[in-house]
């Protein structure tokens, strides 16, 4: 059966150079050291180290032949101690956590101020980029969790966890284009009026262009955008009908500023989704954050 005291003392002797020095550390005597040095060495069947006047050396034949390995093994034991003294503690560390302004903005805040209620002592860190950035923050341990316009595709590297809201891709005008109000209109008949749509290459023209060829109608935007606060304001000036989700235009519409046109037929539903990195440690600072999208 492996003794893992015996090769804690090993491992610290070897790191020490000296049994005085790894007795003091330990908080066990100096004859309690060599002891357990014997130990193992009997036990392995191997000289470990050479005794030196100066202190002890590893042997090339034994002792460097293990150091590696030991060190490894007892930092991985030493990772496991500590996520369980996690479990019975509260969250502490920094949550590195990616996503766009509009999602920070419209989906994410009251959960990330319900988790500073809940862990005040974790600092949060708040990435703000686009899809493909967080990415590829993800893959290189630049961010703990991101928040991604979906759908997106197959990404080695990251994993999508979840699902956290629908978003309902919907045609909204202002004042300036009342005569559409409670008008039933095609897809074809927008051709007519100026649009407003976000830039190429991101996820939501990607996939109103997608629907657009899937018709096989061809849009000529009159304004491209590179958020959905611009957008809002743009057509809540009168500039033309925009193209948004639902959910990031509710005060405007709300307050009678944009208005919904009933158009068929309807965008489909697009979703924003939690991703992870594949095969993460996670933190219970991470677990924490993440079991609130799961209630």
């Amino acid at each position: 059966m492996v003794n893992l005291e015996l090769y804690r003392v090993f491992y610290t002797v070897a790191r020490c150079g000296s049994l005085t020095k790894a007795a003091e550390e330990l908080y066990i005597s100096q004859p309690a050291v060599s002891q357990a040095i014997r130990q193992l060495e009997n036990q392995l069947g191997t000289q470990l180290f050479n005794r030196k006047h100066r202190g002890m050396e590893l042997t090339a034949q034994g002792g460097e032949l293990i150091f590696r390995d030991v060190e490894r093994a007892l930092q991985l034991l030493g990772g496991a101690e500590d996520r369980l003294s996690e479990l019975r503690c509260s969250a502490t560390g920094t949550l590195r956590i990616g996503a766009s302004e509009t999602i920070f903005q419209y989906l994410l805040s009251e959960k990330i101020v319900e988790y500073h209620k809940l862990y005040p002592q974790v600092k949060i860190e708040l990435i703000t980029d686009v899809s493909p950035e967080i990415i590829g923050m993800l893959k290189t341990d630049r961010c703990d969790v991101g928040f991604l316009n979906l759908p997106i595709g197959k990404e080695e590297g990251i994993v999508l966890a979840e699902n956290i809201r629908l978003l309902h891709d919907v045609f909204v005008a202002g004042e300036a284009f009342s005569e559409l109000r409670e008008r039933k209109l095609s897809v074809w008949e927008l051709r007519n009026y100026p649009l407003l749509l976000m830039q190429p290459h991101t996820v939501a023209r990607a996939a109103f262009d997608h629907f657009a060829e899937s018709l096989g109608v061809k849009f000529s935007p009159a304004i491209e955008v590179d958020s959905w606060g611009f957008m809002k304001q743009l057509v809540a000036d009168g500039m033309g009908v925009g193209c948004l989700p639902r959910e990031y235009a509710l005060h405007k519409l709300a307050d009678g500023r944009l208005f919904e046109l009933d158009v068929s037929p309807a965008l489909p539903v697009r979703s924003v989704g939690l991703a992870l990195p594949q095969n993460p440690s996670m933190s219970f600072a991470l677990r924490a954050f993440v079991a609130l999208f799961r209630k």
